[in-house]
Order: C-alpha cells, then structure tokens, then sequence
C-alpha cells in the first residue's frame, strides 16, 4: 500500500469490504452504490489539502462528489515550529520521493473527526433492502 492508502484506511475503519485500487479507495453502500475517496490538491501541486469523495452507482456512473477540505474539519493547527507560529492548515506533501505530512501529523482524534465527514455523506448513498424501506403505513393500505 501507499502513504496515501494508508492514512484513508485509517479514516474509513468502520467501513467493511473497502478496496484500494492505485491511490484511492472504494468502499461499497449496497448492491450498486460506491464510495470513491482519494486525496486531491486545491491548485498547488503535490500538496494534498482534501478528501474527494464520489458517489457512485454502478450502472449509472458519479451520482453526486464533494470535496472535504482539511482546513473546514481541523482548521489551523497549532505546532512547535518557529517558522509556523500561527499554525498551519494541515497537508499532505509530496516530495518526489518521500510523501508525508507537512509539519502537523494529524492525531487519532483528527482522523476520527474527517472519519465522521465521510461516514455521514456515506449516509446519504447507503443502501436499504426493500423490507426496510417499506413502512408499516404501506403495508396496510396494500
């Protein structure tokens, strides 16, 4: 696995039969629905300041994709180094050989806050099975 592969595992553990396929991650909502999550850039090359999240349906293609800015989940951080002291928007950076975190390493709680993001617009693609979705007001004007 990736640098990237690895940190969207650790921000979709709750998530069963999740596949990575090059640098993103696919994760299944039912029978047709899927996630599609990879890291993506905002205009600077190789720093990765986002979530892109897809949804789609297997026979239908992109039902709906949305962008999860690191900034508008964690906002600035703050951190022990002088050439940062008011923090810094956390990224992920690419250097050629070696992809890191650039200078903020995101904590366990920060994965579990970007974990929510995903989980609640996983949410709105999930799957019911027909016995689910029918309501007991259905059932008796049949």
């Amino acid at each position: 696995m990736s640098f990237f592969t690895d940190e969207l595992m650790k921000c979709t553990d709750e998530f069963e039969g999740r596949k990575c396929i090059g640098n993103a991650m696919y994760i299944p909502l039912g029978e047709n629905n899927r996630l599609k999550i990879f890291f993506t850039t905002l205009g600077y090359a190789d720093h990765y300041e986002a979530l892109s999240i897809s949804a789609i349906d297997k026979n239908n293609g992109v039902i709906d994709k949305t962008t999860i800015k690191f900034a508008d989940v964690w906002g600035k951080k703050q951190v022990n180094n002088p050439n940062f002291q008011g923090g810094i928007t956390p990224y992920i950076w690419n250097n050629g050989m070696d992809v890191d975190w650039y200078v903020y390493h995101p904590t366990p709680r920060d994965m579990e806050q970007l974990s929510e993001q995903i989980n609640d617009y996983a949410e709105l693609f999930m799957e019911q099975s027909m016995e689910l979705q029918e309501s007991p007001a259905m059932t008796m004007s049949m």
